[in-house]
């Protein structure tokens, strides 16, 4: 990786100088979390087409690009934490990400903790996956192929989703792409104790964990993915800033996976923080770019370039 831009350096300089989200005392306000999650977001192109739908009463959101394949489908997983986030806020990423790999996005607004603990976020992540293979943007229509991808909780849950998919010997995608993902619920990596998160301090994190699993084990390898078997699982992209309390989640699920024989690719990304890829710096098109390169490179060889 080359050294972070300019204008990386300068959008980190002005994080240091507040507080990063939970950083001060026991500031864990689920409310303003809540709503600064929840705003909608429109993509700067026009021309996306944002389609409702339905998937069983859950709300969903199909995004498209022009000139993206309806037919070749990504489900994207927002972030939050667990209890927050929503498509609406995620519309931007999914057209960026439908432009890059010219691909459908599906954002389901999958259920939140502490209302819904786990594993209700994960059953719904399940459900619109399965949704996927047979309904497209304009109704019911065969997938081509699928994709998985989310970032942070939802990076967690694209990899719960996958195992759990194989274990109920369900149709897999043919690969997945976590960003900045937390794997490990227990919170024992080293990052977790070492690195000043500059958007989210690890002083919060154990009451997301408490938020989200309830009485519910932490090692429960659905709930903290590092601690799964991946044998069977399809290829992985993994994408991390440096400077992420997450960081270690990702290079330990990474070399757990790789050892379960699955083809892993972790990009650790200098200078970056948690979920650059929705920063707007040049780093962030760099890496929807390698999303949709590597998803490229995983579809059959009648597929590509087609």
């Amino acid at each position: 990786m080359i050294p972070p831009s300019r204008e990386s350096r300068e959008y980190l300089r002005e994080l240091r100088q507040r507080p990063a989200f939970g950083a001060v005392g026991n500031d864990f306000d689920l409310d303003a979390l809540r709503e600064g999650m929840g705003t909608p977001k429109v993509p700067a192109d026009s021309s996306v087409k944002c389609i409702g739908a339905q998937i069983d009463g859950l709300p969903c959101v199909w995004v498209l690009a022009p000139g993206a394949d309806p037919d070749l489908r990504l489900l994207y997983l927002h972030g939050g934490g667990y209890v927050s986030g929503s498509p609406a806020n995620y519309l931007p990423l999914a057209a960026d990400l439908s432009a890059a790999a010219q691909c459908a996005v599906l954002l389901p607004d999958y259920r939140l903790a502490p209302e819904y603990p786990f594993p209700a976020a994960i059953e719904d992540c399940i459900c619109a996956h399965e949704w996927m293979i047979t309904h497209g943007p304009y109704g019911a229509a065969p997938s081509s192929a699928t994709f998985i991808a989310g970032d942070s909780a939802g990076g967690c849950l694209t990899l719960a989703t996958l195992l759990a998919l194989r274990d109920r010997q369900q149709p897999l995608p043919l690969a997945a792409m976590p960003l900045s993902a937390c794997t490990d619920l227990t919170l024992a990596s080293e990052s977790m104790q070492t690195e000043e998160d500059p958007i989210c301090s690890a002083r919060c994190m154990p009451t997301f964990v408490e938020l989200y699993l309830g009485d519910a084990d932490p090692r429960n390898p659905l709930a903290s993915p590092v601690f799964a078997d991946y044998t069977g699982i399809p290829p992985l992209l993994l994408q991390v800033g440096e400077h992420e309390m997450l960081r270690d989640d990702s290079v330990r699920l990474a070399a757990k996976a790789e050892a379960d024989g699955v083809d892993v690719k972790l990009e650790i990304w200098p200078g970056m923080v948690h979920v650059f890829q929705i920063r707007e710096l040049p780093e962030s098109r760099e890496a929807i770019d390698h999303l949709a390169d590597f998803m490229q490179s995983c579809l059959p060889a009648e597929r590509k370039h087609a």
